[in-house]
């Protein structure tokens, strides 16, 4: 657990630029996925090729301590929508997996949430979603669609409801296979030794079973594994999918020119509202892996397909943002960009090439509470009302875009606090494997969850603004107010957990399973649910 201080609600001043012919400006939202801070030309980075993701750090503002509302995609991205932390919404996890796999899981967003996308749909706003969602479909058919991004604000959806993962890309490997592997291993061999020990005991007349009792046994134990292997040999069928709002039209998708599909359809929704506000909201499924880039990026960057796919989502970023120059929408158009975590510094391919991002000095990587999962970019761009070139040093969290649009919308004004030190605390951490290494690699990802993790008492204490490395933690002998600082974290914490309210968990067991009636299938299950509708109204995309 990580508390950071001063827990505050950043909003930054409005310039008297803002006038009531702009009083609900359009808005445009890029969140990438699994993107390091230090992937960034406007971070740092030097060899990354991202010139329209720069030119908004130019022409705007750079928060230099923002940071996301967890460490990983589910509850990133709930908490971003909502503004409240994931827990509040059952979209935390109580165990070792911390997001939705499958799209017929019966949890996600809950359907009372209130995301700022139905805020600004209330106020007259066009919404879309294009790109991911990952925050369930279905509770209780295949086609209810309770999580659905239409049902949480949003009028328009093109995109990819779950996640993208290796399995849904052929030849680059799977996140499962360790997994199911030393599972269904253990799995056989208990019942094995069941089967056994029965066949033994009924020989020698310790215990009477049927031999018919027998054959059920190994019948139905028989079909639970079968099931299960078929199930993960059709994972890319079954999960990695295309929707246009609540149509699957690509099952499984096609990666060709994913990237610019996405890209058309926004410059498209731009072009039907250039008359009337609109909240325009790009998730990017890369550069998570699997990754991927069209054939015009391929090869071209100096990081592999990592770099390839960076420098694919860059050009997507500009075409969007010349497409709001061509339709005039410069001037009244908020536009925002950031990652839903650090960089996933495990992923190294089967060959070795490493496909995770780069997080700069910061320690650590997605799914851990060190700087390097959460501290994420945030640029900010509103001519007129952001001077070029600015850059914020207060903390800020991806949460705040909820209460600032909705705020901006109307027309209300917060003014901005000022702190000097920026104090953070672990009250447990993961056990990084190897041991002198950055990242848990031999789990290929960080778990905050029983024996993972070294828990701290006192809690670690660091100053970010003196130690953003995080490598020195603060004593009562090297910080005068160790006890004072560690007493109103331990109170904010004490207050943080009398305030929550019990909601059912999302991300349990129970509604994180696969369930087959809820399976979104475009075809039928004789078809392996294959379908494309989506190839023949894309044949003419413009080239990269």
């Amino acid at each position: 657990m990580m508390i950071l201080l001063p827990v505050m609600l950043y909003l930054w001043p409005v310039s008297n630029a803002i006038n009531e012919r702009i009083s609900k400006p359009n808005i445009v939202l890029f969140m990438a996925d699994d993107l390091g801070i230090g992937d960034l030309g406007c971070y740092g980075n030097t060899t990354s090729r991202t010139p329209n993701i720069d030119k908004l750090s130019k022409e705007g503002a750079t928060l230099t301590q923002h940071i996301a509302a967890a460490p990983l995609c589910t509850p990133s991205r709930a908490s971003f929508l909502t503004g409240r932390y994931s827990v509040r919404s059952g979209m935390a996890s109580l165990h070792k997996v911390g997001v939705f796999l499958f799209s017929a899981s019966s949890g996600g967003l809950p359907m009372e949430e209130i995301t700022f996308a139905k805020l600004l749909q209330q106020r007259g706003y066009s919404t879309a979603l294009i790109g991911k969602w990952h925050l369930g479909i279905n509770c209780n058919s295949s086609d209810d669609f309770c999580h659905h991004p239409l049902n949480h604000g949003f009028d328009y959806f093109y995109g990819v409801p779950v996640n993208n993962l290796r399995d849904c890309k052929p030849g680059h490997g799977s996140v499962f296979g360790a997994g199911l592997k030393m599972h269904t291993r253990a799995a056989l061999q208990s019942m094995g030794i069941a089967l056994i020990s029965l066949a033994v005991l009924n020989y020698i007349g310790l215990i009477r079973v049927p031999r018919r009792v027998l054959g059920y046994f190994f019948l139905i134990a028989a079909v639970i594994v079968g099931v299960l292997l078929l199930f993960f040999y059709n994972f890319r069928n079954l999960n990695c999918f295309l929707m246009r709002n609540h149509s699957i039209i690509q099952q499984p998708w096609n990666y060709e020119n994913l990237t610019q599909r996405f890209t058309e359809e926004a410059k498209r929704f731009i072009g039907r509202n250039t008359n009337a506000p609109f909240l325009l909201f790009v998730a990017y499924t890369q550069v998570h892996t699997a990754l991927y880039a069209s054939q015009a990026f391929r090869g071209k960057s100096k990081h592999g397909l990592y770099g390839d796919a960076l420098e694919e989502m860059d050009w997507s970023v500009g075409q969007i943002l010349h497409a709001l120059d061509q339709w005039h929408l410069r001037e009244q158009t908020l536009v925002y960009f950031t990652s839903d975590h650090g960089a996933h510094v495990e992923e190294i391919s089967a060959n070795g090439e490493v496909q995770g991002g780069y997080n700069g000095i910061y320690k650590g990587g997605k799914s851990t509470s060190w700087e390097g999962g959460i501290r994420v970019p945030g640029l900010l761009r509103w001519p007129g009302v952001f001077k070029p070139s600015t850059h914020i040093d207060e903390p800020t969290s991806n949460m705040d875009i909820f209460p600032t649009i909705v705020k901006l919308a109307g027309r209300l004004h917060v003014s901005q606090n000022c702190s000097k030190s920026i104090w953070k605390a672990f009250f447990f951490t993961p056990n990084f494997s190897p041991e002198d290494s950055n990242g848990c690699h031999d789990d290929h990802v960080c778990f905050c969850y029983g024996k993972s993790v070294t828990y701290h008492d006192p809690p670690l204490l660091f100053d970010l603004s003196k130690d953003p490395e995080e490598k020195n933690p603060l004593t009562p002998e090297t910080e005068s107010h160790f006890h004072e600082i560690i007493q109103v974290i331990q109170q904010a914490v004490s207050n943080h957990s009398k305030s929550l309210v019990v909601v059912p968990n999302q991300l349990s067991l129970e509604n994180m399973l696969w369930k087959p009636w809820l399976q979104p299938c475009c075809s039928s299950f004789l078809q392996f649910c294959y379908c494309d509708h989506e190839s023949r109204e894309n044949k003419k995309l413009p080239e990269a």
